[in-house]
């Protein structure tokens, strides 16, 4: 969504038929131009206006009618778009070709010098080049230098000197070459369109006693939705009734589906797979979390990439200079006496149409439409193509140890006992513990849990926390003490050297170590630590194979984030670290090279927004991390992190091929006219050529699929 307007004071349009960014531009201006409009932006990647001020569908056709564009709101179930073959613009090109097959025909019958065939081009000629000529001839007059101003010149030129075949020709291939411009930036926003379609229009909502089917306009915050098995959810909620397993590749790009129960948050557009749910609805419909995405990639889409930037400010000055070489070229030789007029002239027409910026200029939005529209499929979100650029450029990703590389749990991982039975001193210890706010109180009572013991039923008195190492309690009338193992130094003066030889080994696994213990002697030891995620060595591994430094970041000791991080694989390790000093070798490292940041974007906020790069983590859970990261991974997974990169290096390395490729065919093209062996027919194959091959490149990015990463 444009940044300029708020999304209360405008109304979104999808439109039909836009085969250029140029046109695009036109359609804007037309708009800006009518009555009751106050501004209008066009997004080009999403083929929507956003209008603000009042207007009707009927004005914003009438102000397209130059591309014959089809208006309809947004809200509006989408209309099906026409076979490709039978789209109004691509009959004209049919007739057109006939008209031309036959003019020949006649030509050959005839004789060349008849007029009947002369006529039949002149004919092929308005037929196809109509729009063309009227957009031509209302730029020539302002001055503007497009391509439609480039063939139009060409066009009138050819036939002027009698080259009538080759007029009606370029007319037939220019036109042949915006369609496929047209179907393949159709091809490229079907990503969006395709998340578009996700979720269903309709909710079966219960209100009172009775279960009614509404449109999701009409479903208020609260309403209790019902999904039946098979059944895509309609809205978000939180299940209220129910347990099924939801499948969420939509959302999170993750095919492997995830059950839901009681009090779990469920998205739109999410398939139900077994069980029935009662849902009670917590957003309105356009705030679903479906919705933010769309959104965001369409207002992804809109944004410039650099390179984009580049390719329209070298446009601006390259077309103008097409027309000054071709009139040069035109008129320069003739006049020097090195040939007759219609020769040069010739030359100077199959310039202008060998000078079209139109594969120049498509080079870098299909690229980036593609990739962002592939990513967004794939449950991850780019936010323009300044972050895709960016990405593609990373030389190094620092990543937040909790939560990110490990899963921000700590769970009791070993139990060493010195007296009595294990269970027994469990037991005691949460029974102790469960007073304590402290993240190792809850580990040590999930693991009691688990094991399926009651520790809630042990008296326990004169409680008392000793602030910074531990707590005490009475039990059974003995006084037992747990905490760390420098509380049991002081208590016992010093712990036997066997003991110690125990905490040792434990604290350099990366483990807590607790202690439980009377003042006399030591009862078990509970080492506690923060579990690795399963993905998180696999990942390392595909981001220093696809030679991207990896840092891990994190407030621990030393000892314990060098254990976890050689563990991992990362190559550089910070520990000790304060979320300012987070922020600080951010900073730093963004000194030396482009650098991303991932982290959950909650408490890592100000490192993303310092890096280069900020990528959040779960943003299917938390707006925070939609809004605060530049790329969002919808699932809590950190295998989409090699996936991003390589479609980012991918998209990179196709939009250089593109620019590089559109410019060079023309310098090989304009070459020929040394020589005089440059043709209408050379200089329009090389003109469609490149933009029908820049787009085929670019479409490969939609092939790119997460599991294709390198290994």
């Amino acid at each position: 969504m444009p940044e300029s307007l708020t999304k209360e004071e405008m109304k979104a349009y999808r439109v039909q038929g836009f085969s250029c960014v140029s046109c695009a531009k036109t359609f804007e201006n037309n708009v800006k131009k009518l009555q009751g409009v106050e501004n209008a932006e066009v997004n080009f990647g999403a083929s929507k206006i956003y209008v603000k001020g009042q207007t009707t569908i009927e004005e914003l056709e009438k102000a397209g009618s130059f591309e014959n564009l089809k208006v309809q709101d947004e809200k509006e179930q989408k209309v099906e778009h026409e076979p490709f073959w039978k789209q109004k613009e691509n009959i004209k090109v049919y007739i057109s070709a006939v008209l031309l097959l036959a003019s020949w025909i006649l030509g050959k019958q005839l004789g060349e010098e008849h007029f009947l065939p002369t006529i039949g081009y002149a004919v092929s000629i308005l037929v196809g080049g109509y729009s063309l000529f009227i957009k031509g001839f209302r730029n020539l007059i302002r001055l503007q230098f497009d391509m439609n101003t480039l063939m139009t010149i060409a066009i009138i030129g050819a036939a002027i000197i009698g080259e009538w075949v080759e007029g009606a020709t370029v007319v037939i291939l220019f036109a042949i070459s915006e369609a496929l411009e047209r179907y393949s930036m159709d091809k490229a926003r079907q990503s969006i369109e395709s998340l578009m379609d996700i979720a269903p229009k309709e909710a079966l909502i219960r209100r009172g006693n009775q279960e009614i089917s509404i449109h999701v306009d009409d479903v208020q915050i609260g309403d209790i939705m019902i999904v039946k098995p098979g059944q895509k959810l309609a809205m978000d909620g939180t299940v209220i009734q129910g347990m099924s397993t939801l499948n969420q590749a939509a959302i999170t790009g993750e095919s492997v589906p995830v059950t839901k129960t009681v009090e779990d948050e469920v998205f739109a557009g999410t398939l139900n797979e077994e069980g029935l749910l009662e849902v009670s609805v917590t957003k309105r419909v356009e705030d679903t979390t479906l919705s933010k995405i769309i959104h965001l990639v369409e207002a992804a889409q809109a944004e410039r990439a650099p390179s984009q930037a580049f390719v329209d400010k070298f446009a601006k000055y390259y077309t103008p200079a097409i027309v000054i070489l071709a009139a040069l070229i035109a008129i320069i030789p003739p006049l020097a006496g090195s040939g007759d007029w219609s020769t040069w002239i010739y030359q100077g027409l199959a310039v202008l149409v060998v000078g079209c910026p139109c594969a120049l200029v498509v080079s870098t939005p299909v690229a980036v439409v593609t990739a962002i529209g592939n990513a967004a499929k794939n449950g991850v979100l780019i936010k323009g193509g300044v972050y895709l650029e960016e990405t593609g450029n990373l030389k190094a990703i620092a990543l937040d140890k909790t939560g990110t590389l490990t899963k921000g749990v700590p769970a009791v991982t070993d139990i060493v006992t010195y007296a009595r039975n294990e269970d027994e001193l469990m037991i005691i210890t949460a029974a102790i513990e469960k007073g304590s706010q402290h993240p190792l109180a809850s580990a040590i009572i999930k693991k009691v849990e688990a094991k399926g013991l009651h520790y809630n039923d042990v008296f326990m008195e004169e409680f008392q926390s000793i602030t910074g190492k531990g707590v005490k309690a009475k039990i059974n009338n003995e006084v037992y003490y747990v905490g760390s193992p420098s509380l049991f130094e002081e208590l016992h003066n010093q712990i036997k050297n066997n003991q110690k030889e125990k905490i040792t080994d434990l604290q350099t696994a990366g483990k807590t170590v607790m202690v439980l213990g009377t003042e006399t002697e030591i009862l078990a030891f509970i080492a506690v630590a923060d579990e690795i995620r399963e993905s998180s060595k696999e990942v390392i591994s595909q981001l220093n194979h696809l030679g991207v430094d990896t840092v891990m970041l994190t407030g621990d000791n030393q000892r314990t984030a060098y254990a976890i991080g050689q563990q991992i694989g990362v190559a550089d390790i910070e520990a000790d670290l304060l979320p300012e000093d987070k922020l600080t070798f951010i900073k730093k490292l963004r000194g030396k090279h482009h650098v991303a940041m991932v982290g959950d974007g909650v408490n890592d906020a100000p490192a993303l927004a310092a890096s280069t790069v900020g990528v959040a983590m779960g943003g299917a859970g938390t707006d925070t991390a939609l809004e605060t990261a530049d790329i969002a991974l919808m699932s809590d997974d950190l295998n989409k992190l090699p996936y991003t990169v390589q479609l980012s290096r991918k998209a990179l390395n196709i939009i250089k091929q593109n620019i590089t490729f559109s410019l060079g065919i023309k310098a090989v093209a304009l070459l020929l006219v040394v020589p005089g062996w440059l043709t209408l027919w050379i200089a329009i194959f090389a003109d469609m050529g490149a933009t029908l091959l820049v787009t085929l490149n670019s479409l490969r990015l939609l092939r790119i699929k997460k599991h294709h990463v390198m290994k």
